[in-house]
């Protein structure tokens, strides 16, 4: 039987040649995916890694290896992703939570006050990553989470119920389109934004991710403009919408916001340097006069 050890390093290697990881990222998947095996631990692992693994436990992790190194995201594998400090259920009905997003969660809670009773909407929620970070962080929101897909939506629901986080309503919708009168003071999301045909929807991750909830058109901003188009039907004066778009797209989301009407456009960028955010205010104010 083979240490911990010994098997660790070879699937290190195993993973840097199929995937093209650094040893870093390869020795981080290892780990997971055994940790994930043994129901361990990190500190474990390292605790033990000159002990011999059972055969069956090898077994098992080498089913899980063979996935990965076929491409499949460890995401899906392990079933669940870390997003802004929760723990979420992903599956391959749902985009995969990613840090970028992140950008767009802290430039909603820094719009929110910290006792703030405000309503949120979020588009497209996913696996309600985004709508149940901000539920957390500011539980005195009301919070709408909507997507059009059915799987989509349960997977979210079961996310709030397994971090008990009560603030957030999940709407079957396109877009809008189940919203009716509701208006928000802040709208989120992250829609789908890359180009039809680009060549990384068929590489890494992509290739396993729904493909409705990646792609947008030719120049990948069909959604974005729908959004942009319709949100002051829904956006209460002074409301905020925040839109997650790619890193080449800034220029022309702010244009669409601009267009519209919206004032105090602004972009953020990501960790990894890339404008990844723009945001927008409706100049409304609400009159406190009577005619």
């Amino acid at each position: 039987m083979q240490s911990i050890k010994t098997l660790l390093t070879s699937s290190e290697t195993a993973l840097i040649e199929a995937s093209q990881l650094s040893l870093k990222e390869a020795k981080f998947e290892s780990q997971l995916l055994l940790q994930s095996v043994l129901k361990v631990n990190r500190a474990w692992l390292i605790a033990h890694e000159n002990d011999a693994l059972q055969a069956n436990k090898h077994a098992d992790f080498q089913a899980l290896l063979t996935r990965r190194l076929a491409g499949e995201p460890i995401a899906y594998i392990l079933g669940s992703r870390e997003f802004y400090g929760l723990n979420l259920t992903v599956t391959p009905d749902t985009l995969i939570p990613r840090p970028d997003t992140e950008t767009l969660v802290e430039a909603a809670l820094d719009k929110i006050a910290v006792a703030a009773h405000i309503t949120v909407l979020d588009l497209g929620t996913g696996t309600g990553a985004i709508a149940l970070a901000i539920a957390k962080n500011r539980p005195q929101t009301n919070i709408i989470a909507v997507d059009s897909s059915k799987a989509a939506l349960e997977i979210a629901e079961r996310n709030a119920q397994n971090l008990s986080i009560d603030n957030v309503q999940f709407i079957l919708s396109h877009w809008f389109d189940a919203l009716d009168d509701k208006r928000f003071d802040v709208i989120v999301s992250n829609p789908p934004y890359i180009e039809a045909g680009d060549s990384h929807l068929t590489q890494g991750d992509l290739r396993f991710e729904p493909l409705s909830a990646l792609s947008s058109g030719i120049d990948g901003l069909d959604d974005i403009r729908q959004i942009i188009a319709d949100c002051l039907i829904y956006l209460k004066p002074q409301g905020w919408l925040m839109l997650e778009h790619g890193y080449n797209q800034a220029e022309s989301v702010a244009d669409l916001m601009a267009e519209i009407g919206l004032v105090n456009i602004e972009t953020l960028k990501d960790l990894g340097d890339n404008h990844r955010v723009t945001l927008g205010k409706n100049p409304l104010i609400v009159s406190t006069h009577w005619d």
